[in-house]
């Protein structure tokens, strides 16, 4: 039987092979713990170190934020494509939240797949 798409994303707390993998791989997300209600703050999504060639690389970072309260979640706020070689997988993005949540980073490298990363912002 096929396995839901949510149990083939890596995390840092899986186990088995994926452990190893964790510190290179699994997105880093740099953003306040805390934040003023409509005001904009900067996020930034990083992977690495980790190789950047054709064969080896981060293909993909998404951004996705898991809103309190909210009936359909979550809520996608970015996505990116990156091109082995030439781009870094790093980007900033400057948003906005009314409501508390939690900020999912997703990086998909092109040998060892989809990683997962959250961070729990607070609205105040």
């Amino acid at each position: 039987m096929a396995k839901a798409f949510g149990e083939l994303i890596y995390t840092r707390e899986a186990g088995g092979p994926a452990a190893s993998k964790a510190e290179t791989h699994a997105p880093k997300i740099e953003a306040p713990e805390k934040v003023r209600k409509g005001e904009p703050f900067n996020v930034t999504i990083k992977v690495g170190p980790h190789p950047n060639e054709v064969q080896h690389s981060i293909r993909r970072l998404e951004i996705w934020f898991q809103e309190e309260g909210r009936a359909f979640n979550p809520i996608h706020i970015a996505t990116i494509d990156l091109e082995p070689v030439y781009a870094e997988p790093e980007i900033t993005i400057t948003i906005k939240l009314e409501k508390s949540g939690t900020l999912y980073a997703l990086g998909y490298c092109n040998l060892h797949g989809l990683w997962e990363s959250r961070k729990e912002i607070k609205v105040e």
